[in-house]
């Protein structure tokens, strides 16, 4: 294969089991006009694929774009296996809160967004190592990764199962001690999250860290300082104004959080475990994704 075909292939690497499994994306793709246009491979992920799998498939395959269909999830198994190596990725998502998606602004809808993988021009943007897991989107330590897991425990979907597994888990967290250090600062304060912010906004469209940039190789840290109900709720559900005198937000290349005891840990929307230290640092011109 010549290196003008290799630079128009695309490889599909599709979740059959994103959001509410009402679509078989991989016929959808395959029967599209647009797409037969272009030589294509479709891969369809399994529970047990490997990031090392899925890396030798994308060497093998010699696509100028790989594209994800599916959710965050899928976003990141594919960001960690491109990274820094200059490869444009695509997106449609199909997830069930599809919060990188509305970040960039591509359209759910299936077509629109197929159109903008294909067809769309690749931008660079930063990431960040998490425990050593990589982060596109939003990591976080409290409150929120404990909503993840109750919300994963759920045979529901969509806002109101969250809203559910947010009212359980508002009556069942406790603050955390946490000791936060970066190159510029050290703070020990008690806590009810401390978001871990590549991105902008939660998949709910709520925009958790407004000043967030996807490409000025630094990382927000949101400091939630009082267990406050309607605080929580209002980060988390509305677009009212933060109270500066229970949440801080300030920037950093580099972090480690350490806390008393071991707290719930998710990332992008992954749920993790619990942990009692992170170390966090930004990877610079991390993936080229098209948006």
């Amino acid at each position: 294969m010549n290196d003008q075909m290799s630079a128009h292939k695309l490889l599909f690497i599709v979740n059959p089991g994103a959001g509410n499994h009402k679509m078989d994306l991989s016929a959808m793709i395959r029967q599209n006009p647009a797409v037969q246009k272009h030589s294509f491979e479709i891969f369809e992920l399994q529970k047990n694929d490997t990031v090392g799998k899925i890396k030798e498939l994308i060497s093998k395959s010699r696509a100028g774009r790989v594209i994800a269909a599916g959710g965050d999830g899928t976003l990141k198994l594919v960001a960690e296996c491109l990274l820094k190596s200059g490869t444009a990725i695509g997106l449609i998502p199909a997830g069930s809160a599809n919060g990188m998606a509305k970040e960039l602004g591509i359209p759910t809808d299936f077509q629109r967004a197929l159109e903008l993988a294909l067809y769309g021009s690749a931008k660079t943007i930063h990431a960040i190592r998490i425990n050593g897991a990589l982060c596109v989107h939003l990591s976080d330590i409290g409150f929120n990764a404990y909503v993840v897991k109750k919300f994963d425990d759920l045979p529901q979907r969509g806002m109101w199962a969250y809203a559910k597994a947010a009212w359980q888990a508002l009556w069942r967290h406790y603050k955390m001690d946490v000791f936060i250090s970066t190159q510029a600062k050290e703070i020990r304060s008690k806590a009810a999250m401390v978001v871990i912010a590549n991105a902008t906004m939660y998949g709910t469209g709520v925009k958790i860290n407004p000043a967030g940039q996807l490409s000025d190789e630094l990382f927000e840290v949101i400091l939630i300082r009082e267990y406050a109900v309607m605080e929580i709720l209002k980060i988390r559900f509305t677009n009212l104004a933060f109270d500066p005198e229970k949440i801080q937000v300030f920037q950093t290349r580099k972090l480690k959080i350490r806390t008393r005891y071991k707290a719930h840990f998710q990332v992008d929307g992954e749920y993790l475990g619990k942990t009692r230290q992170i170390e966090a640092e930004i990877i610079p011109a991390a993936i080229q994704i098209i948006f």
